[in-house]
Protein backbone atom coordinates (compact mmCIF):
# COMPACT_ATOMS: atom_id res chain seq x y z
CA UNK A 1 0.00 0.00 0.00
CA UNK A 2 0.95 3.63 -0.93
CA UNK A 3 2.18 6.08 1.92
CA UNK A 4 0.51 8.98 2.05
CA UNK A 5 2.98 12.17 1.04
CA UNK A 6 2.27 15.88 1.74
CA UNK A 7 3.60 18.73 0.43
CA UNK A 8 2.51 22.39 1.08
CA UNK A 9 -0.51 22.21 -1.71
CA UNK A 10 -0.38 18.59 -2.67
CA UNK A 11 -0.95 15.21 -1.27
CA UNK A 12 0.67 12.24 -2.65
CA UNK A 13 -1.55 8.98 -1.96
CA UNK A 14 -2.78 5.42 -3.02
CA UNK A 15 -5.04 5.82 -6.26
CA UNK A 16 -8.87 4.98 -5.25
CA UNK A 17 -11.55 3.85 -7.28
CA UNK A 18 -12.75 7.48 -8.14
CA UNK A 19 -9.24 8.65 -9.22
CA UNK A 20 -10.00 6.58 -12.54
CA UNK A 21 -12.37 8.91 -14.49
CA UNK A 22 -10.00 11.55 -14.61
CA UNK A 23 -7.09 9.17 -15.40
CA UNK A 24 -8.76 7.77 -18.40
CA UNK A 25 -10.44 11.20 -19.50
CA UNK A 26 -5.88 12.02 -19.14
CA UNK A 27 -5.20 8.57 -21.39
CA UNK A 28 -7.96 9.51 -23.82
CA UNK A 29 -6.33 13.18 -24.51
CA UNK A 30 -4.13 13.46 -27.47
CA UNK A 31 -2.59 16.50 -25.87
CA UNK A 32 -1.92 14.86 -23.13
CA UNK A 33 -0.58 11.74 -23.75
CA UNK A 34 1.44 13.03 -27.06
CA UNK A 35 4.82 12.19 -24.98
CA UNK A 36 3.79 8.63 -23.20
CA UNK A 37 3.13 6.28 -25.64
CA UNK A 38 0.04 7.85 -27.39
CA UNK A 39 -3.86 7.44 -25.85
CA UNK A 40 -5.23 4.56 -24.71
CA UNK A 41 -8.94 2.96 -25.14
CA UNK A 42 -11.35 3.20 -21.74
CA UNK A 43 -10.18 -0.75 -21.30
CA UNK A 44 -6.32 -0.23 -21.66
CA UNK A 45 -6.89 3.06 -18.86
CA UNK A 46 -8.46 0.72 -16.97
CA UNK A 47 -5.41 -1.87 -17.18
CA UNK A 48 -2.48 0.37 -16.54
CA UNK A 49 -4.63 1.93 -13.75
CA UNK A 50 -4.78 -1.64 -11.82
CA UNK A 51 -1.29 -1.85 -12.86
CA UNK A 52 -0.38 1.00 -11.17
CA UNK A 53 -2.02 -0.58 -7.79
CA UNK A 54 -0.51 -3.48 -8.13
CA UNK A 55 2.80 -2.63 -8.45
CA UNK A 56 2.96 -1.60 -4.57
CA UNK A 57 2.54 -4.97 -3.81
CA UNK A 58 4.88 -6.37 -6.22
CA UNK A 59 7.63 -3.52 -6.00
CA UNK A 60 6.70 -1.34 -3.00
CA UNK A 61 6.58 1.47 -5.25
CA UNK A 62 4.89 3.11 -8.29
CA UNK A 63 2.94 6.69 -8.85
CA UNK A 64 1.10 8.02 -6.58
CA UNK A 65 -2.00 10.18 -7.30
CA UNK A 66 -1.59 13.77 -6.88
CA UNK A 67 -4.33 15.68 -5.36
CA UNK A 68 -4.41 19.12 -4.69
CA UNK A 69 -5.40 19.75 -1.31
CA UNK A 70 -7.44 22.65 -1.85
CA UNK A 71 -10.17 21.03 -4.22
CA UNK A 72 -9.77 17.76 -3.69
CA UNK A 73 -9.26 17.22 -7.13
CA UNK A 74 -7.04 14.23 -8.48
CA UNK A 75 -4.35 16.53 -10.34
CA UNK A 76 -2.08 13.93 -11.86
CA UNK A 77 0.39 11.31 -10.57
CA UNK A 78 4.20 11.22 -9.58
CA UNK A 79 6.36 8.70 -8.36
CA UNK A 80 8.73 5.85 -9.32
CA UNK A 81 7.96 3.85 -12.31
CA UNK A 82 9.67 0.57 -12.12
CA UNK A 83 8.70 -1.97 -14.60
CA UNK A 84 10.26 -5.72 -15.50
CA UNK A 85 12.30 -4.05 -18.22
CA UNK A 86 13.89 -1.15 -16.50
CA UNK A 87 17.23 -1.51 -14.37
CA UNK A 88 16.24 0.87 -11.39
CA UNK A 89 13.27 2.86 -10.58
CA UNK A 90 12.43 5.84 -12.73
CA UNK A 91 11.32 9.31 -11.42
CA UNK A 92 8.02 10.15 -13.14
CA UNK A 93 5.60 12.83 -13.21
CA UNK A 94 2.60 13.85 -15.38
CA UNK A 95 -0.50 16.38 -14.51
CA UNK A 96 -4.14 16.27 -15.74
CA UNK A 97 -5.86 18.60 -17.43
CA UNK A 98 -6.25 22.26 -15.80
CA UNK A 99 -3.11 21.53 -13.58
CA UNK A 100 -0.41 22.84 -15.55
CA UNK A 101 1.57 25.77 -14.48
CA UNK A 102 0.93 25.51 -10.99
CA UNK A 103 4.29 23.91 -9.96
CA UNK A 104 3.05 20.93 -9.37
CA UNK A 105 5.42 18.55 -10.90
CA UNK A 106 8.07 20.22 -10.08
CA UNK A 107 6.24 20.46 -6.35
CA UNK A 108 4.79 16.15 -6.16
CA UNK A 109 8.10 15.07 -8.28
CA UNK A 110 10.62 16.98 -5.46
CA UNK A 111 8.54 14.92 -2.61
CA UNK A 112 8.90 11.58 -4.21
CA UNK A 113 12.47 12.45 -4.13
CA UNK A 114 12.85 13.13 -0.97
CA UNK A 115 10.44 10.01 0.10
CA UNK A 116 12.46 7.52 -2.24
CA UNK A 117 15.64 8.85 -0.75
CA UNK A 118 14.85 8.92 3.41
CA UNK A 119 12.59 6.12 3.27
CA UNK A 120 13.69 3.65 0.34
CA UNK A 121 17.23 4.89 0.76
CA UNK A 122 17.73 4.60 -3.13
CA UNK A 123 20.75 6.54 -5.02
CA UNK A 124 19.80 9.41 -7.30
CA UNK A 125 17.07 8.96 -8.80
CA UNK A 126 16.68 9.18 -13.14
CA UNK A 127 14.07 10.09 -15.54
CA UNK A 128 13.16 9.75 -19.08
CA UNK A 129 11.81 13.01 -21.44
CA UNK A 130 10.72 12.39 -25.24
CA UNK A 131 12.74 14.82 -26.96
CA UNK A 132 10.38 17.61 -27.66
CA UNK A 133 9.07 17.56 -24.06
CA UNK A 134 10.31 20.71 -23.35
CA UNK A 135 8.38 21.09 -20.01
CA UNK A 136 9.50 18.01 -18.91
CA UNK A 137 13.43 18.69 -19.44
CA UNK A 138 12.30 22.11 -17.52
CA UNK A 139 10.68 20.19 -14.73
CA UNK A 140 13.70 17.34 -14.44
CA UNK A 141 16.58 20.26 -14.59
CA UNK A 142 14.65 22.15 -11.57
CA UNK A 143 14.78 18.89 -9.46
CA UNK A 144 18.46 18.97 -9.71
CA UNK A 145 18.51 16.50 -13.26
CA UNK A 146 21.72 16.50 -15.98
CA UNK A 147 20.36 15.58 -19.40
CA UNK A 148 23.43 12.53 -20.02
CA UNK A 149 22.21 12.48 -23.67
CA UNK A 150 19.93 10.14 -26.12
CA UNK A 151 18.72 7.08 -25.87
CA UNK A 152 15.22 4.94 -26.53
CA UNK A 153 12.63 3.44 -24.18
CA UNK A 154 10.62 0.50 -25.69
CA UNK A 155 12.20 1.86 -29.45
CA UNK A 156 10.72 5.57 -28.92
CA UNK A 157 13.71 8.34 -28.64
CA UNK A 158 14.24 9.55 -25.35
CA UNK A 159 16.81 11.67 -23.55
CA UNK A 160 18.16 10.37 -20.24
CA UNK A 161 17.79 12.36 -17.32
CA UNK A 162 19.86 11.70 -13.99
CA UNK A 163 19.01 13.56 -10.75
CA UNK A 164 21.61 14.95 -8.18
CA UNK A 165 21.69 13.25 -4.81
CA UNK A 166 19.42 15.48 -2.67
CA UNK A 167 21.28 14.83 0.61
CA UNK A 168 19.18 11.79 2.55
CA UNK A 169 19.98 8.15 2.91
CA UNK A 170 23.21 6.62 1.90
CA UNK A 171 22.52 5.50 -1.51
CA UNK A 172 23.86 1.91 -1.07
Amino acid sequence: MAPKLETERLSLRAWRKNDFAPYAQFCADENMMTYVGGTKSLAEAWTNFCAMIGEWSVRGMETFAVEERASGATAGYAGLWFPIDLEEPELCWSLFQGFHGKGYAQEAARRVQVWAAEDLDLPPLMNFAHPENIASHKVARRLGATCLGETTLRGAPRLFFRHADIGFGDGA
